[in-house]
């Protein structure tokens, strides 16, 4: 199920005229037994709604006051998430003829009144906030609105935004629906809230409500995905530049091809994007080779097997992202661990919908193609995980059949969609019309059940990619034949730079005509597009080199600084003199 909560607005909403109708209310009542959240985010003062809204226990939280305090209607316990106005504030309205209604943290009052209410607080020097609803004044802290209390209630729930369906009307409804992964604006809304929202109800009021639930209940809401490109993870783009990205929901991927191929860039900048939009994951790590990755927190080494307790409680933090080391468990013991492992998390995410993403990494190891007990360790409707193997028939059949969309990078891509294509019962069409020689970096990604070939892309770098990248250009050994040698016009020279440490120390130290031969000549520039692989670099040394207003030492100093802004260098590198 992907969404567990639904966060709805009340005045212009659910209500029509400050009330529910029957109709409405028996549509809350079946959302509420379909095991999903209901969540009431309101500018409305808790007495207020109290009085005209007698079902409030239909709901798990109450976010009042338009975010500014938190209800359970459950145990009436409040909570407020700002500081009580102050004094002086609410003296100085009445003063100015203001009426106002006080909260535990809102002073609400209406238009025209804005600009006295603006006045005040520019006079008194408080860091004091306005929001505006349908004629309604709100002065509120900095920074509390409907989104950061929402926030608040779904913490209380362990919930994240991404598992929340949110419905509104007006103009401060708009922080908390961008704040969901599903957006709906009622028919009634005012047409920016319709612009902004990712689908917007044919009945008006509580009858676009009642609308919504019924797709939530039924079909949870799959009619809006097409809609939701907005959450979409990059995974590379065509040869036209096109953008390729896959959905953050219901897709299982098999991630297959030799070594050195670009899996790993791919995986790791799928897990960066990941965290980018703020989608949880846990990573099966046989090997360790994710044991660095820093957004994350690695749970067992090669000397200490991991927890699967302590998973779970890392996991219970919607914010925090696991990596399972499995190195200090022996290579037959894995299969039986994640075995025991993928109930549990298969369990949180049917009570929170989380972790949104398994990456699962060496899945020969995990799922062998021997391992007879594999249909029952998968649950039937495992979805969001990232299968990384080097041939497709070296996992159980089981995890395969389960796969939505195949990606083949490394050496001969085409033979590994067609050894998947021959496991799944569908072969991929005109797959040698997509694929070809792959360069470095590049993959062949198959939707499994579209009729269309191959899809040929470059692979998006990442994060990590990209500093390592740096690491091998600034200190590592580029070998003989990519190296620069410093020869100078005579060619009696011939010092040998195999990084770019030692390509600034070089070019520091040799003379004059040396460093002029080989500037003229374009070689540096030439140097960084075809051994280094930077455009950027060679593109700024060739303006250097095309340069004839420049000394020998000018030049050295804007390429070696150059040098340093594109790649950071060790702090023991002599600057060019």
């Amino acid at each position: 199920m992907r969404y567990l909560a639904f966060a709805c607005d009340y005045d212009g909403t659910l209500a029509s005229d400050g009330r529910v109708s029957d109709s409405t209310l028996a549509a809350l009542r079946r959302l509420r037994a379909s095991g999903r959240k209901l969540l009431l985010v309101t500018g409305r003062e808790l007495e207020q709604l109290i009085s005209v809204f007698p079902d409030l226990d239909l709901c798990e939280w109450v976010v009042a006051e338009n975010g500014a305090l938190l209800y359970h209607p459950g145990t009436r316990a409040e909570k407020p998430l700002g500081d009580a106005p102050p004094a002086e504030l609410l003296r100085e309205l009445q003063t100015r003829g203001v009426p106002i209604s006080v909260g535990r943290v809102i002073v609400a009052t209406w238009e025209p009144h804005e600009t006295t209410v603006l006045g005040v607080i520019r006079d008194l020097g408080l860091e004091r906030q306005v929001i505006f609803n349908k004629g309604a004044v709100m002065i509120l802290p900095s920074g509390v609105n409907k989104a950061t209390g929402l926030t608040a209630a779904l913490e209380e729930l362990q919930l994240t935004p991404h598992n929340v369906v949110g419905i509104g009307d007006a103009e401060n409804d708009h922080a908390f629906l961008r704040l969901c992964e599903c957006s709906v604006a009622v028919a009634n809304a005012l047409p920016m809230v319709k612009q902004l929202a990712d689908i917007v109800t044919i009945g008006d009021h509580g009858d676009g409500v009642a609308e919504i639930v019924d797709a939530l209940v039924e079909r949870d809401l799959e009619e809006a995905a097409p809609q939701l490109t907005r959450h979409h993870i990059l995974l590379g783009t065509r040869e036209d530049g096109a953008a390729v990205t896959i959905p953050p929901y219901g897709l299982n991927i098999l991630l297959a091809g030799t070594s050195g191929g670009g899996k790993s860039t791919l995986a790791t900048g799928l897990l960066e994007r990941l965290v980018e939009h703020r989608y949880q994951f846990c990573v099966i790590d046989p090997e360790g080779d994710y044991q660095s990755f820093r957004p994350a927190v690695a749970v067992g080494d090669t000397r200490h097997p991991p927890n699967i307790d302590e998973v779970l409680q890392l996991l219970k933090n919607p914010t925090t992202n696991v990596v399972v080391n499995l190195g200090g468990l022996p290579v037959i013991d894995r299969p039986a661990f994640f075995a025991a492992l993928l109930p549990r998390l298969q369990e949180l995410r049917t009570r929170t919908g989380r972790p949104h993403w398994l990456l699962v990494d060496e899945a020969h190891h995990l799922l062998p193609v021997d391992l007879t007990a594999a249909a029952f360790t998968l649950p039937q409707k495992l979805t969001q995980v990232f299968f990384i193997t080097v041939k497709p028939g070296s996992v159980a059949l089981a995890a395969l059949k389960s796969v939505d969309a195949v990606i083949a990078v490394g050496e001969n891509p085409e033979e590994t969609l067609r050894e998947a294509g021959t496991l799944l019962g569908q072969q991929p069409v005109n797959v040698s019309s997509g694929a070809g020689h792959l360069e470095n970096g590049e993959a062949l990604f198959w939707a499994v059940r579209d009729a269309a070939p191959p899809i040929r892309l470059r692979i998006a770098p990442c994060q990590m990619e990209r500093a390592r990248h740096q690491r091998k250009y600034a200190e590592g050994d580029l070998g003989v034949e990519r190296s620069f040698y410093f020869k100078g016009p005579q060619q009696k020279l011939n010092l040998r730079a195999q990084n770019l440490v030692l390509f600034t120390q070089l070019a520091d130290g040799v003379d004059d005509d040396t460093w002029t031969y080989h500037l003229r000549r374009g070689e540096y520039s030439r140097w960084f597009r075809d051994a280094i692989k930077d455009e950027v670099l060679a593109g700024i040394a060739a303006v250097i080199e095309k340069r004839t207003d420049l000394s020998p030492r000018e030049s050295r100093t804007l390429i070696a600084e150059a040098v340093r802004q594109n790649y950071t260098l060790p702090s023991s590198t002599p600057p060019a003199s």
